[in-house]
């Protein structure tokens, strides 16, 4: 339901003013969420109190189809009826994910921040706020810690991010999701809920309605505790950066050593050995982490432990390959890292099995049997093959298709195993999936029987 906003709303929720100064155009980033309706609303009645000039900004992502399109036209709505700019673009987010290699979720990402910052580069907008919640704050360091983040990535959401077009804010990160919904209610002001919020096959979600909930009867209080821990962590690595930024270039050398004196320009770096001992463990870390980050590979823990054990413990002549390319070589007084140079790409395995429809086919371990609801299927050939870039599927119970790259990374599939991973296509369409239910289709159906224990 819309209607006209209050001149004397009350705040019901905190919103934290300190990033923002008289004079400023913020745009609001708005997706027509309870969360970024409520920012916009409080911002808009609050502007000439606060001397901001407030717009919206809503980034339709090619995805959900008709829903997306309310969405965009609820916020259109909403930013004409508040008397503020409205920005809008679309960008096939599932394009750019095909292209890119990422995730539905990651390319989302990437691109709305993208364009944050166009818009930041635009006379008409200097900074952006976003309508992260402390809700959000404690599903992003759940997520982090789950996934074996470094300290830094529990610092979770941060208030403001600096960028060179101008500022990321977010001013409802001590705002609770539920103060949000009730300021609303009170305002009788709706707004959209997206589809994909419900969809299990998303990490996120499947945190924010199953596992927070799960831990909250341990804990009531743990939405909090988390967010304390977020902002414990991005003060304690603020700290620990200034340390870092003031040591890492008198112990991180480039090239290598050359006789007379000197160091030779090279693609690798080095740290001596004894220099780095003499630090505290967590700064032997740190620059560690540094100085593979020069080389641009992001080491996890087992791989810092294990530069460092070469480092502090190691004998002249050893030497270690690492993730992402990265070698490490014990001389007698440095820790050399450089990188591997790639190897020549091989050219994937295909492997292709044909056979009828409606009929029996086996490869891959298995024997498929494809049934047909009685129509006329004549002329048609069921392949099972090998996944390929681009395939997509819709999994049991979701809303819409996803890449088989993506359905296998949530399966952690990983290595020969992925590259091999068979999928079964009748008319251009794939029907079935190697451990993974489907939709089923209208017109056929799919019977898997095992042939061998390692194609299961």
């Amino acid at each position: 339901m819309m209607v006209a906003m209050r001149r004397s709303t009350t705040l019901s929720f905190p919103i934290d003013t300190t990033f923002l100064k008289p004079g400023m155009r913020l745009a609001v980033g708005l997706s027509g969420g309870a969360d970024s309706v409520a920012l916009l609303r409080v911002l808009a009645e609050r502007s000439r109190e606060l001397g901001l000039v407030v717009s919206a900004a809503h980034l339709h992502h090619g995805l959900r189809g008709v829903e997306a399109d309310a969405d965009q036209e609820f916020c259109r709505n909403l930013a004409r009826e508040l008397g503020v700019p409205f920005f809008t673009q679309r960008v096939e987010v599932a394009a750019v994910a095909g292209k890119s290699g990422e995730t539905i979720e990651e390319a989302a990402r990437r691109v709305r921040y993208g364009w944050f910052r166009q818009l930041m580069a635009m006379d008409d907008v200097e900074a952006v706020a976003t309508a992260h919640t402390k809700d959000d704050q404690a599903e992003t360091v759940l997520h982090k810690l789950l996934r074996g983040a470094w300290i830094e990535g529990l610092s979770g959401i941060h208030p403001v991010v600096e960028h060179p077009e101008g500022r990321i804010v977010r001013p409802l990160l001590a705002t609770t999701r539920t103060d949000v919904e009730a300021y609303l209610r009170g305002l009788s002001q709706g707004w959209r809920e997206d589809s994909s919020n419900q969809e299990m096959c998303f990490t996120r979600n499947r945190i924010r309605r199953e596992l927070l909930p799960e831990l909250e009867r341990w804990n009531p209080r743990l939405r909090e505790h988390l967010a304390q821990m977020a902002e414990l962590a991005r003060d304690e690595e603020i700290w620990w950066a200034g340390q870092l930024a003031w040591l890492a270039p008198q112990l991180i050398l480039p090239g290598s050593p050359v006789r007379g004196g000197g160091r030779a320009a090279g693609t690798g770096v080095a740290l001596e050995a004894l220099s780095l001992a003499k630090q505290p463990t967590a700064m032997q870390r740190r620059l560690l982490r540094a100085a593979s980050g020069q080389l641009g590979v992001s080491l996890d823990f087992a791989a810092t432990e294990a530069l460092r054990d070469l480092a502090i413990k190691g004998r002249a002549g050893q030497k270690r390959e690492l993730a992402g390319g990265l070698r490490a070589e014990r001389t007698h007084r440095e820790l050399r890292l450089r990188m591997t140079p790639p190897a020549a790409p091989e050219a994937e395995a295909e492997m292709e099995v044909r056979g009828p429809v409606p009929g029996e086919i086996e490869g891959f371990g298995v024997r498929l049997r494809i049934v047909t609801d009685g129509f006329n299927h004549a002329g048609l050939t069921a392949l099972l093959r090998n996944w390929r870039p681009g395939d997509r599927v819709r999994p049991r119970h979701t809303s819409r298709p996803r890449k088989v790259k993506e359905v296998l990374e949530r399966l952690r599939v990983t290595g020969s195993d992925r590259e091999q991973w068979p999928v079964l296509e009748v008319d251009g369409r794939i029907v079935w999936m190697k451990g993974v239910e489907l939709e089923p289709e209208s017109d056929l159906s799919v019977m898997a029987t095992t042939l061998t224990d390692t194609m299961g």
